[in-house]
């Protein structure tokens, strides 16, 4: 087979993709015009200038939810479904090389973004400039659109759906290779409860991240740190506060993290008599699938999974987020009505934030059939099947349209991690696949 991309726009990528990440855009508080920040509005403005750069048509929503650029002519649209913004970087010690300045260190694309999707998104930009560079004529328009919401609550992408035409089939770049056919159910809540004046706590963090610090800085420092050691939990200390430790891993693959606020929530438990407390160390514990809540609840797409992050307590209130991934059969309703009779005793409430509807597409569509001879091929793959994830991706939003890439299952996964890089060999086989496959569906 033909290879498709060159070494113009491989190299080409690269740049814009240094570029991209150069600009930080993690949500921050609404300004005139960038209803998420001006970080993440200025990457959008600087999206939009490289995809018109390249010949594209580009629109951009001048209240700056969204933007997208297409080429090719027709009725209908191909959709690439990408996203700008970024979780934050964290502690900026804990990054080699500066995470908002994008470089290239051994051999990888370094900086917040670079995998998690500003790479994706811009590997495949490119791989249809290669086509056009080439000379293919699209029987169909080919649209990438760039949500500014999808590590908060989607609502850009919301936007998009509510002022402009509908895809009729596309992808998302935005999870592994080869492709995602059903996302589980993504509910986001709080669990809140009452106050007390024993202990202060304001461990922040991301939904969809399990942490891996959490500072306490609180009094009876000395028994909560004989309680960590009774249970075996890393820590680090000075004369003012405890630091314990974990690992931190995507939301959806929170099993396989280490969650440093359940930690601190244990051992705080072990020394303070406080009901909210008495949930985590008590009846949840570190049990990630939910099991010691809900039971055993999995089914074709997987385990349930349920991820503790934030943990606010003050005099007024206790505040706990929980993001849960629901396996695809599963009755919602019924499985938060136990969580509220399960959460209840321990004087807390159930407060509903935000719900995604999974996402399922049959296996024996013509753009999955598709997707997977193109991945086959390029990957040596033979044996590849479609995939099941606890991910949510912007894919589940738009008609007929499927996570795709741009992670190869080799690729190291720095997602929402300190020093996040994608390996450019890694980024290159991506950007072939994706020339590969939008010529497969949308030249004639």
């Amino acid at each position: 087979m033909t290879q498709l991309v060159t070494e113009q726009e491989q190299q080409e990528a690269v740049k814009a993709l240094t570029d991209l990440i150069s600009v930080p855009s993690f949500n921050q508080p609404a300004e005139d015009g960038a209803p998420f920040g001006r970080g993440i509005r200025n990457a959008l403005d600087k999206m939009m200038e490289i995809c018109k750069s390249l010949g594209f048509k580009t629109y951009e929503d001048p209240d700056g939810y969204y933007g997208y650029a297409e080429v090719g002519e027709g009725d209908k649209i191909f959709g690439v479904i990408c996203h700008l913004d970024t979780v934050p970087a964290g502690d900026p010690k804990t990054w080699e090389h500066d995470p908002f300045k994008g470089t290239v260190v051994n051999d990888a694309v370094y900086g917040r973004g670079s995998q998690d999707d500003k790479g994706p998104g811009i590997a495949a930009l490119f791989a249809v400039k290669a086509l056009m560079d080439r000379g293919y004529q699209f029987n169909q328009r080919i649209r990438f659109i760039y949500g500014t919401d999808e590590e908060i609550l989607w609502r850009g992408i919301a936007q998009y759906n509510k002022k402009e035409s509908q895809i009729d089939s596309g992808i998302s770049p935005d999870a592994e290779f080869p492709l995602i056919y059903a996302e589980k159910g993504l509910q986001q809540s709080y669990l809140v409860g009452p106050g007390t004046d024993q202990l202060k706590l304001s461990l922040k963090n991301a939904f969809n991240a399990v942490p891996d610090k959490a500072v306490y800085d609180g009094p009876k420092q000395d028994e909560v740190k004989a309680a960590l050691d009774k249970h075996g939990f890393k820590y680090t200390s000075d004369d003012h506060s405890i630091t314990v430790l974990g690992k931190s891993v995507h939301a959806m693959l929170a099993p396989e993290g280490t969650n440093a606020v359940l930690r601190l929530a244990i051992a705080l438990n072990d020394v303070f008599d406080f009901k909210p407390l008495k949930f985590i160390g008590e009846l949840f514990k570190e049990d990630a699938t939910g099991s010691n809540v809900f039971g055993k609840v999995e089914d074709e797409s997987g385990q349930l999974t349920m991820n503790i992050s934030s943990l606010e307590i003050n005099e007024k209130e206790t505040r706990m987020q929980i993001d849960l991934r629901i396996p695809v059969t599963v009755d919602r309703d019924k499985l938060l009505k136990t969580l509220q009779e399960k959460v209840a005793p321990y004087d807390l409430k159930y407060v509903h934030f935000d719900y995604v509807a999974p996402l399922y597409v049959p296996k024996d569509s013509k753009l999955i059939q598709t997707l997977m001879d193109v991945y086959k091929e390029q990957a040596g793959d033979s044996s590849a099947t479609p995939q099941i994830s606890g991910g949510a991706t912007f894919a589940r939003t738009m008609n007929n349209c499927v996570a795709f890439g741009g992670m190869l299952p080799t690729t190291p996964d720095y997602m929402h991690q300190a020093n996040e890089q994608w390996p450019l060999k890694d980024m290159f086989k991506a950007m072939e696949i994706y020339a590969q496959a939008i010529k497969r569906l949308c030249v004639d």
